[in-house]
């Protein structure tokens, strides 16, 4: 069975609530001065069952126009809309901006309810029936099947019925796929469970032990507990009206407005990028910087109208503007809106959201226009493409996907598209826009080859180095995935810890001097000089002889036995046979056996054992060594 919702629209006093009960048994007006008056001041909810279908949720709004703002906050997730209108009264004020609402959120399926026919003759009845077929023509609903039929009487009932399971029937299925999300339009506490939040799944599926984050408040939460139709489930899905219990929260901490969500998948933002239209029955032209209310989901927030192109938009008009919003909101591409002056409050326009939490843009950029177009309009390789081409840092297909609104399959697909064709790169998981990878790596290879100028005897900069120069603030994952993607296309060479242009082999300038150095350790056998003496023999500074030295370390000519204790490979080779050869044929060794069997002082002797203790040749017991590990 598909999931459906079905919302009531129309004039205050036309019957809407009434309609509902005949149809459903169910009182949606549940609270006392509700009851009182007569009209329904808050969302009441409902079940009814299409024969094609089965339950199909319903939400009863507020006709009044003190309680627009409560209307819309149950309208937004509907999928087929049921306009009340009396038969004795026919289309009424309250019915057009109900049915302007039901425009601008793109509603296009519905029944019409000429209700009240108990209270008019047939003639009448003609003429209020053609009149409504003739408004229809200029709404959204227009063709809509238009039965008449009376609360009181029952007359028409089982033919709305068959009507809106008919309409129904052509509602296309929620995809069921992406994170769900659902904006909260009721919030209570049931005793022993805790906070209950009811609303519309507008996307996803949502289950038990999920964990969800509330926001624009940020708060983490987990799934308790669900309902769908007052039935207790495991899993909801997008389009079904849902009751979830929350773990760990007060009924305080949330409010209608919020949105419950999947954690990470959105952020809060006060800055829109929409897709604006003025109705045509605006009473004034909507000039820059008005101050409005903008209706999002369940949400009321006061906000301002950039006009990113012109100065004002005339009655009728369209266009992309910026919404500066005075409270944060979780809004996703596609979500419609509906804007209402702010005083006196009428609702004047509406729209799509195209971009949520985009920066303050200049005014009178058309590159701006252009940008913002295509993130409404574009294919999913020019919106991941452009998207791509706006990070400074490479980001994971997830983020992605969540940015440009798209699933995680179609943004797997032409992810791998672009890279195919050279427009992104993938790295580690990660991906960056070609031009901007090429871009860090004219800089890397520009500081490298000045890193080299300067310290041509170092095996290259540092990675953290580079990371400072030219990654300036970047996680360790993308700069390590950047980097190995470099060296993969041999734009650089990496090494432990540090990178370097191909082709660079250092002290190349100094092989010569490096060579005479390594030359003076070696004729000094068991007793070498210190590199200060070494220096002092080439006619060395410190720094550069301090570099040398840490060349000839680096490639292993040098070994370092002890502070300023610098032994050639070849010398340290020769006295480690030595020291094998006694061991196993005395089974141990002293400080004082190794200086004679070397011919070396004491001040080596010592640190020449601890250093074949670390290299486990040998392994002190007391005063003495005996053989190590890696003697066997």
């Amino acid at each position: 069975m598909r999931s459906l919702i079905i919302g009531t629209a129309g004039h205050v006093d036309h019957g809407k609530t009434a309609l509902i009960r005949a149809l459903t048994g169910v009182d949606t007006d549940r609270l006392k001065e509700e009851k009182e008056r007569g009209i329904s001041i808050e969302l009441g909810f409902a079940s009814l069952s299409l024969p094609s279908l089965g339950t199909a949720g319903i939400v009863d709004v507020p006709g009044h126009e003190r309680f627009i703002r409560q209307m819309l906050a149950g309208v937004g997730g509907i999928d087929l809309v049921l306009l009340v209108v009396a038969a004795d009264e026919g289309v009424m004020p309250q019915t057009r901006e109900h049915m302007d609402i039901v425009g601008l959120l793109q509603i296009t399926r519905g029944v019409v309810a000429l209700t009240k026919v108990d209270l008019v003759d047939d003639e009448w009845l003609d003429l209020v029936r053609e009149e409504v077929g003739e408004y229809l023509q200029t709404t959204t609903l227009a063709g809509a099947p238009v039965v008449p039929v009376s609360s009181i009487t029952g007359r028409g009932l089982d033919e709305l019925l068959a009507g809106m399971d008919r309409v129904a029937l052509t509602v296309p299925e929620h995809p069921a796929s992406g994170a769900p999300r659902l904006p909260v339009d009721r919030v209570f506490s049931v005793t022993g469970f805790g906070t209950v939040v009811t609303g519309t799944l507008v996307a996803g599926r949502l289950s038990v032990g999920d964990a969800v984050e509330i926001l624009p408040e940020g708060l983490s939460s987990k799934v308790r507990s669900m309902q769908v139709h007052n039935k207790k489930v495991d899993a909801a899905f997008a389009g079904q009206r849902v009751a979830v219990n929350l773990t760990g929260l007060e009924v305080d901490d949330i409010a209608r407005g919020s949105l419950l969500a999947s954690p990470g998948h959105l952020t809060p933002a006060h800055r829109l990028d929409v897709h604006l239209q003025l109705l045509a029955k605006a009473a004034h032209p909507l000039k820059n910087r008005t101050r409005v209310r903008v209706h999002l989901g369940t949400a009321e927030l006061l906000g301002r109208v950039r006009l990113l192109d012109r100065e004002e938009f005339k009655p009728g008009e369209e266009g992309y503007v910026q919404l500066e919003l005075e409270g944060k909101v979780a809004a996703a591409r596609g979500d419609r809106f509906v804007v209402r002056s702010y005083s006196p409050m009428h609702t004047i326009g509406g729209g799509t959201v195209v971009e949520n939490g985009t920066p303050r843009y200049r005014r009178f950029r058309p590159e701006v226009m252009e940008q913002i177009a295509t993130r409404e309009h574009g294919t999913p390789a020019e919106l991941v493409a452009q998207h791509l081409a706006g990070l400074k840092v490479p980001a994971g297909a997830g983020d992605i996907a969540g940015d440009c609104g798209l699933s995680a399959e179609v943004t797997g697909e032409t992810l791998a598209f672009l890279a195919a064709g050279d427009r992104a790169v993938a790295m580690e998981g990660l991906y960056l826009d070609q031009a901007r990878f090429a871009a860090l790596v004219e800089t890397m290879t520009v500081k490298l080859s000045a890193y080299q100028a300067d310290y041509p005897l170092r095996e290259g900069m540092p990675r953290e180095e580079l990371r400072s120069r030219v990654f300036t603030g970047w996680p360790a994952k993308p700069f390590a995935a950047v980097l190995e993607e470099a060296a993969r296309r041999g734009a650089v060479v990496l090494s432990a810890k540090a990178a370097h242009l191909p082709g660079f082999v250092p002290g190349t300038a100094m092989r010569e001097t490096g060579e005479r150095a390594a030359g003076l350790v070696r004729e000094g056998g068991f007793l070498p000089p210190g590199w200060e003496a070494v220096l002092k023999e080439l006619n060395l500074a410190p720094e550069p002889g301090s570099e040398l030295l840490q060349l000839l370390l680096r490639e292993g000519l040098l070994v370092k036995i002890a502070d300023d204790a610098y032994w050639h490979r070849e010398t340290l080779g020769e006295a480690r046979d030595l020291v094998t050869g006694h061991l196993r044929e005395k089974g141990e060794i002293t400080v004082g056996a190794l200086r004679d069997l070397l011919g070396t002082s004491r001040r080596f002797a010592l640190p020449l054992l601890e250093y074949f203790d670390r290299e486990r040749l040998t392994r002190r017991v007391g005063d003495v060594r005996v053989p190590g590990r890696a003697l066997g």
